[in-house]
Formats: C-alpha cells, sequence, structure tokens
C-alpha cells in the first residue's frame, strides 16, 4: 500500500492511498461522513487488485488529511479536491466510487469540471440533495437522531453517536481490531466538521440529466440509514444509470457482501 498527500483546494493537504496495478484502470474511493478509507479495505485488499489501480482518498478534515476551519461549504473546494487527487495522481479517466456523502462530493466535482475526464461513477447507498425537507426524507429517524450527537463538544456524547453511526453502517458485526479503528478514525473527525458537512444546502436535481457517463446505483436493501426509496429519485434524472440493489445487505453493501459488490463494481468498469 502506497501513501500519497497532495495539496486540494486553498492548499489543504490530503492523504490519499494507492494499491493494485499502476497501469490498470483507476477506480478512486471517496467514503462518507466521519470516515476515511478505510471503510474500503475489502476492496483495497481483494482481488480487485489484481487488475486495477484502486485509490482512496481521506476527504478534507477527515483520516489524515488536514482539518481547516473553513471550506466546507463550498462546492468548489470539494471539486478542487477531487481534480487534485486525478491530475496530481496521473488518474486517466478514473471511475469515481462515492458511498453515503460521497456522491455528493462526486457531484461537486462534476459540476465545476464535468464529466470529460472521468470513466463513470458509482454511488453507494448514496445521497443526491442535502439541507430540504426532501433531502431529509429519504434519511431514517435512526439516524436523524443521531445528528445532535455528531455536533456535539461533549467527548462522551460525540463518542455514543459515532458508535452508534458505525453500527447502522456496518450492520454485521466488526471485528474488534476493526471496530477500534473505524471508531478512533471517526472521533478523530472534529464536531466542526461533521456539523458544516451536515449544514450544507446541496440540490443536485438539476445536475443529474446532464450526466453523459455511465453511472451505477448501488443500495443495500436493508440500509438503515438511506431509504432505498431513493434510488426512484435518483433514477429520475439518471434514466441512463444501472441499478444494483444488494438483498440482505445495509449502508455498507459492499463490506456487508464485499464479494457480490466487487463483481458489481469490476462488471461496470469493464462496460465503461
Amino acid at each position: 500500500m502506497k501513501s500519497h498527500t497532495v495539496k486540494g483546494a486553498g492548499g489543504t493537504r490530503l492523504h490519499i492511498v494507492e494499491t493494485g496495478q499502476s497501469s490498470g484502470a483507476p477506480i478512486l474511493f471517496i467514503h462518507g461522513l466521519s470516515q476515511c478509507w478505510l471503510a474500503w479495505t475489502r476492496q483495497l485488499d481483494s482481488a480487485l487488485a489484481d487488475n486495477y489501480r484502486l485509490v482512496a482518498m481521506d476527504l478534507r478534515g477527515h483520516g489524515l488529511s488536514d482539518q481547516p476551519r473553513e471550506g466546507y461549504a463550498d462546492s468548489r473546494a470539494w471539486a478542487d479536491d477531487v481534480n487534485a487527487a486525478i491530475s496530481e495522481l496521473g488518474l486517466d479517466h478514473p471511475v469515481l466510487c462515492g458511498w453515503s456523502y460521497g456522491p455528493l462530493v462526486i457531484l461537486d466535482y462534476i459540476r465545476h469540471y464535468g464529466d470529460g475526464n472521468i470513466r463513470g461513477a458509482n454511488f453507494v447507498g448514496g445521497v443526491t440533495k442535502l439541507g430540504s425537507e426532501e433531502a431529509a426524507s429519504v434519511l431514517t429517524p435512526a439516524f436523524l437522531g443521531l445528528v445532535p450527537g455528531f455536533f456535539s463538544s461533549d467527548a462522551q456524547e460525540s463518542v455514543q453517536a459515532l458508535d452508534s453511526l458505525l453500527r447502522l453502517c456496518f450492520t454485521r458485526e466488526l471485528s474488534a481490531e476493526q471496530r477500534f479503528l473505524m471508531l478512533g478514525s471517526s472521533v478523530s473527525v472534529p464536531p466542526y466538521v461533521r456539523q458544516a458537512l451536515l449544514s450544507r444546502s446541496i440540490d443536485n436535481d438539476d445536475l443529474l440529466p446532464r450526466i453523459r457517463k455511465p453511472v451505477l446505483i448501488t443500495h443495500g436493501s436493508d440500509d438503515p440509514i438511506v431509504s432505498p426509496a431513493v434510488i426512484e429519485r435518483q433514477f429520475a434524472g439518471l434514466a441512463h444509470a444501472q441499478v444494483r440493489l444488494m438483498h440482505d445487505a445495509g449502508h455498507a453493501c459492499f463490506w456487508n457482501d464485499a464479494t457480490t459488490y466487487n463483481r458489481h463494481l469490476r462488471e461496470f468498469v469493464e462496460a465503461s
């Protein structure tokens, strides 16, 4: 596993890991709220590495990336961060693969840079809008009930909320080591970062129909955070998208059933 540091918007240092074949088609993985690149372990350590260049970035404010106080409400900043990863690492038309909050970052990139330099996009258990009643309607009460804890400066309240989020994301039990690593990474994200991310007001309904590159929508049938009802709304703006509903899988469907998810991702990359 190689580690890189690239400079994103405003000089923010972004931590990126990569593995796999340097000459293979690149896949850039983008994690969700208060997570980090470790979420993609079951892809990075899989047979996908035999054929593809697998790259996973820590978003600004997360993991080993810088945690500036500002810049989280700026769509252009998120777009520039992704562009920095693509350009500085020389990723030739990568597939952008975003989980949960990740599709919002992918769409920030496409809004400012277009889709000409990517092969396609995979939205995994993702949302494409925030900050409205319509956006909140696809988020479950179990998740929404945790949000005040995400913003809390009280350590115990914050850890409890983040631990509950992990349990919602990874519905099948994590090993003690995996839970320790993921919870530690989640807790290391400052409350001001989580609050800034969830306070954004975003509506990409105008952008979705303009995407011409292939899109794969992947969702767990038992997702306890983002209702599968979101698929119909996304598909309404992405009539050419492929949809993979993974049965008996939750929010982190790529973790719950990595074998099936990785097969679907491989098929998508090969066809794109």
